[in-house]
């Protein structure tokens, strides 16, 4: 029995001087590399740049559990070439495989070269030319909001001559209040078209935006006006809840209430498929605890999956079919001219939650 205890001894001194010489010939390789027995797959030999990139394994299936924790690996075949991410050290690697003879035994040699600058350098150009992309479409929707703007600019002045003029007759006839209301409305929807034209044709030309102290309840009670037929058509009642107290912001009127206006006619739409007794669309408005004022456009619609929510803001995203996907995005751009931010959040017991913050005009000059 002694005999065979000493050849076993020797047996298993062999194999360690064995492994003892891969890790010391792995150790001469500038990259992380590694030698897996091919029969259970447990690790043979490591170098301490491959510990420091994936860990260290020691035991059966190291292979297996370490192709398992890699991210982009779609098979386990170590003659397949991966590039892959290491969660270790938040690192991509290119894994090449091969196979080693080494005092008898088969091994698969791994060795992992890293490529993050390479990957982090086509991120940066892919995002340059996401950027360019967004850019170049801005300027064309700059061309044809100019050219409508002039277009849009003389018809809107003769509508408001045409309503003026008919209210004087409506005046001096001593017509029906109702039909003298209805021309004042028609009026005033004319007017502010004509000021939101005014203000793209300033925007396109790149002017600086005029910001003032402003009433949110003013800002909120032009939007819901302007959007009030469209929601009694869709039978559903816009709740305000403004807090009383809300001071004036510092903001370009115009700019806000078209960031508002998109806000809710969005959660409108959200709710088109949604029962009418289920409908509800509710405009908050206080000061949060960094002391902004906070605007927050609720709606119960079916809601966005958290992957909507991550892209929401991103240009040219879009959850319709026939969206542009540049709504929120240019949104985003105005409320952050004015020092704030937009945000989304979903709404407890279902639907979205879309706001954003301004600051108070209070101390502005």
């Amino acid at each position: 029995m002694t005999p065979a205890r000493g050849t076993a001894s020797r047996t298993q001194a062999a194999r360690d001087g064995d492994a003892t010489t891969v890790s010391s010939m792995l150790e001469a390789i500038p990259f992380p590399c590694a030698a897996f027995n091919r029969g259970d797959g447990g690790l043979a030999a490591a170098n301490r740049s491959y510990r420091d990139a994936f860990g260290g394994l020691d035991g059966h299936d190291d292979r297996a559990r370490l192709l398992a924790s890699l991210s982009g690996v779609d098979d386990d075949s170590p003659a397949s070439p991966h590039e892959v991410n290491a969660p270790h050290s938040n690192r991509w690697y290119a894994l090449h495989w091969g196979i080693a003879e080494i005092a008898g035994a088969t091994l698969d040699m791994l060795t992992a070269v890293d490529i993050s600058a390479r990957i982090e350098a086509l991120d940066s150009h892919k995002s340059r030319q996401e950027k360019l992309l967004f850019t170049s479409r801005l300027m064309s929707v700059g061309e044809m909001a100019a050219t409508l703007a002039h277009e849009l600019n003389q018809p809107l002045a003769a509508i408001v001559n045409y309503l003026n003029g008919s209210l004087r007759l409506v005046d001096q006839a001593g017509g029906p209040v109702q039909v003298e209301r209805a021309l004042v409305a028609a009026r005033t929807q004319a007017e502010h078209a004509a000021a939101v034209i005014s203000r793209v044709r300033e925007f396109v030309r790149a002017r600086e935006p005029r910001r003032d102290a402003h009433d949110v309840a003013q800002i909120t009670g032009t939007v819901v006006e302007l959007l009030r037929l469209e929601a009694e058509r869709l039978q559903l009642r816009i709740e305000l809840a403004l807090a009383a107290d809300l001071p004036p912001v510092h903001a370009d009127r115009v700019m806000v209430e078209q960031v508002l206006l998109n806000l809710v006619k969005n959660a409108i739409e959200a709710m088109r498929e949604v029962p009418a007794a289920q409908r509800g669309l509710r405009i908050e408005g206080r000061v949060n605890l960094d002391g902004e004022v906070e605007v927050r456009v609720c709606d119960r619609g079916e809601g966005l999956s958290e992957e909507q929510g991550r892209q929401l803001f991103s240009p040219f995203f879009t959850t319709k079919s026939d969206g542009l996907g540049i709504g929120l995005a240019i949104c985003r751009s105005i409320i952050e001219y004015h020092e704030g931010r937009l945000f989304f959040e979903p709404r407890e017991g279902g639907g979205s939650v879309f706001g954003f913050t301004l600051p108070p005009a209070e101390g502005r000059g």
